[in-house]
């Protein structure tokens, strides 16, 4: 109960100062009653020393008259005795006594000594002798010191106790009436205040957000006192300047989550429609938006456009939306002028109706146009509120959160986008449309399991033009990419509707024929040679282009038990028919295949006697960065040296993983070039490409470890490369072998980007860290917007990811040059560097070939 009471009158308003008003009206009347009372007793003694004074003196004047008279004794002690009846109370004693000498002298010198004896002034009065003295005090002379004294005591009056406590009673009564009105005077005062800061509290406590802020005023609150209302005046400019600086709670939130949202995942990418609706909904929790617009480009002249509405619009708002839509685009300069397919529009969530005007829809509406390919489009969103006009902080925050909404809107169609892009080129040959050289061998491997199943037989055509350089060297490329896409569709016409057409490279042409022997293959490729003989293409000057076709036949399993036995037998005998005149068909005889195969069994000892003999030799090629020119990487490629001779890869390493040895050489070469890097003391990263064999050896990682322990390698330096096309058939074991490489500090790469039909379905499930772009896409960025359309794609795609893309085939400027406008980060080809058996130190510059490839 105490405390609680200390607290009220310490820590109240209230009762801080009722509890010092009290204190400071006890403190002053306490004084004053003090005060007043040691002045009264002062004036009384002061006056009963004056009153003394002249009684004492009329008495001893009375006395020294009496003294004088012939019974001077006998009438002096009647008078004496008349006094102290007179004043009882005050003369205490009065007497005539006799004095010494040294209180005669002091008498002499002083006329009267005053003595304060306690409660009782002692006044001594001198008696000299006079005459009449004389008479009978013989012995006494005149002028003599004085012989005696009036010795009168007389008592000091003082207050009595009763007089006391009715003085100590009247301070007291005025003492209470005087706290009583303090008292009065604090309650009065502290209503007021209390009254003012409960008006004041109740308005803080309907303060839940940035809006309720501004409707926040103290101007009407009345303290009472002009200080408080001075003091409170300032705290209100201070909440108008919060109001200028504050930023809701709300906006700061939906801010934090949009950011979250700039991880793109793939089920965003898939479902990217939901998404953005999502978003809108999202959205109106802070700012009142109807509208989000996507456009993107579908080829070099027409868009698409997607409206996103919060709630159905009606009719009229929709035309009148996609009629200022149009006029917005026209005015852009880059669109003006566009072809637009028909607007698609998309609901987000039921419960309302948009209903604008034009002019509303032209003053609500914030575009953002991103006018490079960098994310693709157009976005804009409309919006339906005040508060942009009139809050410059929030204008700023809003506007900022819808730039960024609208980039990451526009950044989630444009992977979309270019994700559909990856998944058609990634299988077809953008320049003929026709599967492409890694969709060919997928569809030649699924054929032979289908022959195996069935105890069927199929046949493959390999044709290549025989006079198409000439048209190339003549007319151009551009001339030449007509050529061929015109001889594609020719040669769709001329093969059956079952056949498979791909187009391997340059002027070559692959077709799968499913369920055909030998004399069907024969009789379609007949009518290739006939569609040939009346083939043109017209030249710009009006010439006509015609070609013919060298075309070789193989069929399975006769002439082989492998697509790829099947394919260099095809190969070759396309190679006899050129050189047979030209213009031929030619399929094998048993001699024919056994020559083939008799070099394919010399291939397969020289790779048996290099492992044994470890004639396996390491050779680098630099890959530089696409920026300045450095050397930055080397990728690490595999070399026989037999008796001198070098042999590429490509002559051997089929045969090697058919024989189940490749990943042994892998070892052996990886071993040879880590001590070359620890000898050379090399510093920059190195590539290692792997066979799909080194993935099902369970120790393989952790024995390229302690190479690279052994080596003093650091793991981050290597990057081990997988072709995508190889990866197909294995995703749960490359799934696993990147994991543990990620798990040892090794790096990884998906090598021939955009070759195979998985490149998504790659970087969403593996954390890539480099795309080493598919060569052929690169080699043709130059004079096929179709190819740099793809780059530009996977450009983006990487970027977006945090991915870093490695061109190869970069044989000349041009390509390089043109890369650089890309973002492409690093190349690799010929006119950058050979591959050669040194490393090249990390950042220094190679002297580019001028001759390309």
């Amino acid at each position: 109960m105490l405390q609680r009471t200390l607290a009220y009158l310490t820590q109240t308003l209230r009762g801080f100062v009722f509890s010092s008003t009290m204190v400071v009206a006890v403190l002053a009347f306490t004084g004053a009653a003090l005060s007043a009372t040691l002045l009264y007793e002062h004036l009384l003694d002061q006056r009963a020393r004056d009153t003394s004074a002249q009684i004492t003196r009329q008495t001893y004047l009375a006395v020294q008259d009496a003294l004088r008279q012939p019974d001077g004794h006998r009438e002096a002690q009647q008078l004496i005795d008349t006094f102290r009846l007179v004043f009882p109370q005050n003369l205490s004693r009065l007497r005539i006594q006799g004095i010494d000498g040294e209180m005669a002298a002091l008498l002499q010198a002083q006329g009267v000594v005053v003595e304060a004896l306690g409660d009782t002034l002692r006044y001594s009065y001198p008696l000299a002798p006079a005459a009449q003295c004389q008479s009978c005090h013989r012995q006494l002379d005149s002028g003599q010191l004085p012989f005696g004294a009036v010795v009168i005591d007389y008592a000091r009056p003082r207050l009595t106790d009763e007089s006391r406590l009715h003085y100590i009673a009247l301070f007291v009564g005025l003492g209470a009436l005087a706290l009583l009105t303090s008292l009065a005077v604090s309650l009065s005062s502290t209503r007021k205040i209390h009254r003012s800061l409960d008006l004041l509290a109740a308005r803080v406590a309907e303060v839940n957000s940035i809006r309720d802020v501004e409707r926040l005023q103290f101007g009407d609150v009345d303290l009472g006192f002009r200080e408080l209302n001075d003091t409170f005046a300032q705290v209100s400019q201070l909440v108008q300047r919060l109001k200028d600086v504050a930023v809701d709670r709300d906006i700061l939130e939906f801010e934090i989550s949009l950011l979250e949202k700039l991880i793109i995942t793939t089920n965003v990418v898939k479902d990217w429609r939901a998404f953005i609706k999502n978003l809108l909904v999202e959205i109106n929790q802070i700012v009142d938006a109807y509208a989000l617009v996507t456009i993107f480009k579908v080829d070099e002249e027409a868009y698409e456009c997607e409206v996103f509405w919060r709630y159905p619009p009606s009719e009229s708002t929709r035309r009148q939306f996609e009629t200022v839509l149009q006029r917005r685009l026209d005015e852009t300069p880059f669109m003006a002028g566009a072809v637009f397919l028909p607007v698609a529009h998309n609901i987000a969530e039921e419960g309302g109706v948009v209903e604008l005007d034009e002019r509303q829809i032209e003053l609500q509406t914030k575009s953002l146009v991103l006018e490079t390919p960098r994310i693709g489009g157009i976005a804009g969103i409309g919006l339906q509120t005040t508060i942009l006009a009139t809050d410059n902080v929030r204008k700023m925050v809003i506007g900022s959160i819808l730039t960024a909404m609208l980039n990451l809107v526009g950044s989630v169609k444009a992977i979309y986008k270019y994700t559909k892009d990856l998944e058609h080129y990634a299988t077809r040959d953008p320049l003929t449309g026709l599967y492409n050289q890694r969709m060919f061998w997928e569809l030649l491997a699924a054929e032979e399991k289908r022959v195996q199943r069935s105890a069927d037989s199929f046949a493959l055509m390999v044709i290549d033009l025989d006079n198409f350089k000439q048209i190339n060297d003549g007319y151009g490329h551009h001339i030449g990419d007509i050529f061929l896409q015109s001889f594609a569709g020719g040669l769709k016409q001329a093969v059956r509707q079952a056949d498979q057409l791909c187009r391997y490279g340059g002027d070559e042409f692959c077709v799968i024929l499913p369920q055909a022997d030998e004399a069907e293959a024969h009789g379609v490729a007949k009518r290739v040679a006939e569609m040939l003989e009346s083939f043109v293409c017209q030249a710009p000057d009006g010439t006509p282009l015609k070609a013919t076709a060298s075309i070789g036949i193989a069929v399975y399993p006769q002439h082989g038990n492998t697509p790829k036995d099947i394919f260099l037998i095809a190969d070759n005998m396309m190679y006899k028919a050129k050189r047979s005149g030209k213009n031929a068909i030619a399929a094998p005889n048993a001699d024919e295949l056994a020559e083939a195969f008799r070099k394919l069994a010399e291939k397969m000892a020289m790779i048996q006697r290099a492992l044994e003999q470890k004639r396996i030799v390491p050779y680098f090629q630099p890959i530089c960065a696409v920026g300045d020119g450095q050397v930055a990487i080397h990728e690490l490629l595999m070399r026989i040296d037999i008796d001198g001779r070098i042999v590429p890869a490509g002559e051997f390493i089929a045969e090697a993983e058919r024989m189940g040895l490749v990943h042994q050489m892998d070892y052996l070469l990886i071993e040879q070039a880590f001590a070359q890097v620890q000898a050379f003391g090399y510093r920059g990263m190195l590539f290692i490409n792997l066979s799909p064999k080194s993935l099902i050896i369970g120790e393989f990682v952790s024995k390229v470890r302690h190479l690279a322990e052994h080596y003093g390698v650091q793991p981050g330096q290597i990057v081990f490369e997988i072709t995508e096309r190889e990866t197909v058939g294995n995703l749960a074991v490359l799934e696993a072998f990147v994991l543990e490489l990620k798990e040892q500090g090794f790096c990884f790469a998906i090598d021939d980007f955009g070759s195979g039909y998985s490149s998504f379905h790659y970087i969403k499930h593996f954390p890539v860290d480099f795309i080493k772009i598919e060569g052929e896409f690169v080699r043709n960025i130059v004079d096929d917007e179709v190819y740099r359309a793809f780059i530009k794609s996977i450009a983006t795609l990487a970027q977006e990811l945090g991915m870093r893309t490695i061109a190869e085939f970069v044989e000349d400027r041009a390509i390089l040059d043109e890369l650089q406008t890309y973002g492409i980060d690093y190349a690799q080809g010929y006119y950058l560097g050979r591959p050669q058996a040194s490393l090249h130190p990390a950042g220094t510059r190679l002297p580019v070939n001028s001759e390309g490839g």
